[in-house]
């Protein structure tokens, strides 16, 4: 039986259809911040990064990234995709850590997820984890990749400069995701985490990240975590350096084989870090590609 979806979404809230799947993207940040240089193209001229914003009719130092957890209801289970800012990511309070209140407004409790899936474990994405030190999500379910968890376990990520995103990544995955060990579920490539949910492999951002494949009666989703900081710049320049890549070459590699994919099979897809509702397609520009922001297209 498919998942009912209510005839009117609140503000930060996307709500659409996937066969008998419901899926809500949420808005857990809302901020300007500085870039896309460096974030992408770290390794190219600031110039030549403004310029492909001039292009696109877009501020030149200046840009609104999405932060947005997935939300998938089976059915059977709620499972939630990432978990966004909460009190201690890169989006601070009051522009950032939204998911708890916008899974109110979506009419949900945090009691009512059963999975919550993390594509990495950086602060953004585990940040939501804990609520005043308490787990936000009592009766969930957690699932890890395998060497996501096992790199970032390492004590030495802490050896890294405290005022970069290693260190403070590796602070919150010891606050925050390593108390609920026992409640984790260990993944790798080809995994599934429920019916109709596979992991795929990511590898580059952070050693162990991954994305997943979402089927339901024939109609697919991608999951890709942060295989785009920047629906223009990292599409139209794949092998642009991302700055939040911990393994430059790799980060490259698998951008060009996600987008590919995701143009050739023509699915949706859900992109944590691009701008709401972050949902989209992906087509082939010339030897980049080029993202199309979800409009009308699942309207029925």
């Amino acid at each position: 039986m498919a998942t009912p979806i209510p005839a009117s979404t609140p503000p930060g809230l996307k709500r659409v259809r996937l066969g008998a799947f419901a899926v809500t993207t949420l808005r857990d940040a809302d901020a300007m911040i500085d870039g896309p240089w460096p974030i992408v193209g770290e390794d190219r001229p600031r110039a030549e990064i403004q310029a492909l914003m001039r292009e696109n009719s877009l501020p030149e130092t200046r840009f609104k990234p999405g932060f947005t957890p997935t939300l998938v209801q089976t059915g059977r289970q709620t499972i939630l995709f990432d978990t966004g800012n909460g009190e201690v990511g890169f989006i601070p309070r009051p522009a950032g850590g939204r998911l708890a209140r916008l899974l109110e407004q979506a009419g949900l409790s945090p009691e009512m997820i059963d999975i919550v899936v993390l594509t990495h474990c950086h602060t953004d994405h585990i940040g939501g984890l804990l609520e005043s030190g308490t787990p936000l999500f009592p009766n969930a379910r957690y699932v890890v990749g395998t060497r996501e968890f096992a790199f970032w376990s390492d004590d030495a990520r802490l050896a890294a400069a405290e005022d970069g995103n290693e260190h403070k990544s590796a602070r919150i995955f010891r606050s925050h995701l390593l108390p609920l060990a026992d409640r984790i579920r260990f993944v790798k490539p080809g995994d599934s985490v429920a019916p109709g949910i596979d992991a795929l492999a990511a590898f580059g951002h952070t050693p162990g990240h991954l994305a997943f494949h979402v089927e339901s009666e024939g109609e697919r989703m991608l999951i890709w975590g942060d295989c785009a900081h920047h629906e223009v710049a990292s599409l139209a320049r794949p092998d642009w350096h991302a700055l939040f890549d911990m393994e430059k070459s790799a980060g490259a590699a698998t951008r060009r084989t996600i987008y590919d994919m995701a143009a050739t099979d023509r699915v949706l897809v859900a992109g944590y870090h691009t701008s709401f509702p972050s949902l989209g397609y992906v087509s082939r520009d010339g030897l980049g590609y080029r993202w199309i922001s979800l409009t009308y297209q699942l309207d029925r």
